[in-house]
């Protein structure tokens, strides 16, 4: 499946694939910076990797949040991304009218947590024909992914990923629990870890969603030894002034080190 996206490298070198890039689409100068860095560090690491980033903050703590920049201009930077750097990009869709819209721009669509049950949501995204990343609902248990797949299955389209983002646990917290990973996967799927929404702390009184990013590292080493197929990571030069997810994202100098780290217990296995 991966194979077959545009401008994919590295398919074949054994490593696991990585989805990285901004929370959300901030500005042209700020996504290249982001798509030349880990585009870079991927080619030396022979890492497959897909550029992430969000045209639309549908799914907001508070009406003042940071929601975009317009989304024309937001998928037309994907698009800019895509052909500079020549790599695969994903980003999020929250309707099943912005499916084929959002289709013309990006590699894959990405089915937010919240939303992994809606069915019409789920049908139109198969429908365009591109892969599907589905995220684990915080409210539902690693089987009950595999009904979610299933109605991508039945639309036609057999391109389907299915992502672990964690759990809720308590009022505002999140917990992975591994055991998830294995059970995606015996269902056919490709399963990816979201190492950065997994460490939310949503609801907070501030408003503003919480994290605990010192706790990245720890969450995608214990993925990639459990045998996940691909890490999700949202990454910027300055997470602390992000308009999106601030508290969550790896500072970007941060990650080939902590890539290198993740190689080698992949190897290892």
């Amino acid at each position: 499946m991966l194979a077959q996206l545009p401008y994919i490298k590295h398919a074949s070198s054994g490593n696991f694939f990585l989805i990285a890039g901004p929370c959300a689409i901030e500005s042209q100068e700020m996504a290249f910076e982001i798509a030349e860095k880990v585009s870079s560090i991927c080619d030396r690491l022979e890492i497959p990797y897909i550029f992430k980033g969000s045209y639309r903050k549908a799914n907001r703590t508070s009406l003042d949040s940071f929601t975009g920049i317009g989304d024309q201009k937001a998928l037309d930077i994907l698009k800019a991304v895509k052909e500079t750097f020549k790599v695969p990009v994903t980003t999020d869709i929250h309707q099943a009218s912005e499916a084929a819209m959002a289709a013309e721009y990006v590699d894959i669509l990405q089915i937010p947590a919240f939303l992994c049950r809606q069915t019409d949501l789920l049908v139109a995204a198969a429908h365009t024909g591109k892969i599907v990343n589905i995220k684990k609902g915080q409210f539902v248990n690693a089987g009950a992914m595999e009904f979610a797949m299933k109605k991508v299955l039945q639309s036609g389209n057999e391109q389907v990923m299915l992502t672990e983002r964690g759990t809720t646990f308590g009022y505002q917290d999140l917990v992975i629990d591994y055991r998830g990973i294995p059970e995606m996967q015996s269902f056919g799927a490709k399963v990816v870890l979201d190492c950065t929404h997994s460490l939310q702390q949503p609801n907070q009184k501030s408003g503003v969603t919480g994290g605990k990013p010192s706790l990245i590292e720890t969450v995608a080493k214990a993925g990639v030894a459990v045998g996940v197929d691909g890490l999700f990571i949202e990454t910027h030069p300055q997470p602390s002034i992000a308009k999106s997810d601030a508290a969550n994202m790896l500072p970007l100098d941060r990650l080939e080190p902590m890539l290198v780290k993740l190689l080698n217990i992949r190897k290892s296995l």
